[in-house]
Order: C-alpha cells, then sequence, then structure tokens
C-alpha cells in the first residue's frame, strides 16, 4: 500500500504477530470478531495500557469490493498509526504484552481447526471505566474500523507494592 510501518526485527516476535493476525483473518472474513486488543500489563499481569482496533464487516457485499477505495483507506489508517506514538504512554521495561480478540459469538469448534488455537484469556480489567482517546476511525464499504487507546483512569486503584521486610 506504500506506506511505512514499523516492523519487528526479532524473527520469533515477527511469527508470532504474523500468526496472529492470520489466525483471526478467518474470523474477521466472517464478521465474529468485535474488537482486537493488543494489551500491555505489568508485572502482576494488570493492563497498562489497551491498543483496540473495533471491526465492523458487512458481510452482504460479498466479493463486489472496490479494492481501490477500500486501500486508499487502509492506507491512511495505517499512516495515522504510526504518528499515535505520542498519545501512549512509556511502559516499565519489564512488561509484557498480548493480542486479544473479543468474538461477538464464540466459533465452533467443529467448523474450524484455527478456532482450537485460541484460548479463553484471564486478562485482569480495571475497576473504574477507562480513559479513551481516540486515534482513527476508517469506514470504507464493507469494512469500518476505530481505533483507539485505553488507559486506566485516574481513580483506578494502584496496584500494592511490594514491602521487602
Amino acid at each position: 500500500m506504500n506506506v511505512v510501518v514499523q516492523r519487528a526485527r526479532h524473527p520469533q516476535l515477527r511469527d508470532y504477530i504474523h500468526s496472529a493476525v492470520s489466525g483471526l483473518l478467518p474470523f474477521i472474513q466472517k464478521g465474529l470478531v468485535e474488537r482486537v486488543a493488543v494489551i500491555f500489563f505489568n508485572t502482576d499481569n494488570i493492563p497498562l495500557e489497551r491498543f483496540i482496533f473495533k471491526l465492523a464487516m458487512d458481510q452482504s457485499y460479498g466479493s463486489k469490493v472496490e479494492e481501490g477505495d477500500l486501500e486508499f483507506s487502509l492506507r491512511s489508517f495505517l499512516v495515522k498509526l504510526s504518528v499515535s506514538e505520542g498519545l501512549t504512554k512509556v511502559l516499565p521495561r519489564d512488561c509484557r504484552w498480548e493480542i486479544t480478540a473479543y468474538f461477538r459469538s464464540l466459533p465452533h469448534v467443529s467448523t474450524s481447526k484455527v478456532a482450537d488455537l485460541w484460548i479463553p484469556t484471564d486478562t485482569k480489567q480495571w475497576q473504574q471505566p477507562s480513559l479513551i482517546t481516540p486515534i482513527k476511525s476508517m469506514s470504507s464499504e464493507p469494512l469500518s474500523v476505530q481505533l483507539y487507546l485505553e488507559h486506566p483512569s485516574l481513580s483506578e486503584p494502584k496496584p500494592q507494592e511490594k514491602k521487602i521486610l
């Protein structure tokens, strides 16, 4: 799409990202995925930051998609994503991250071998509503995407600090 984007250098990280996105593709195409989140956690497994991609796929289009229009919209979306770094917080070096998909309904395991690869998460949630920062919205039939960033609210209780006695 003639857009410069960042890419992971480490081969195992690249493979993980590629397999996660490829594994989600059939479910996105069927309209089963509501949101995809990239979540960063502290050492206590509490989310520090979430990038949320909210997806809507119009199934009635089938193969009647204007690829030029969709490509133009996706290109502008990718450009905005690359300049959103100023909205993020500095994360600790020992944090971890994961890609999480939120399904509208659970896919049937018997109908897809790919569904076996996805497992329910035990991700902890914030107790208070999060602070939401919109980054970019895109609507180009048949696909609509909203990207926003979530941080814990200012009134969210902080995790207990570990004390050494």
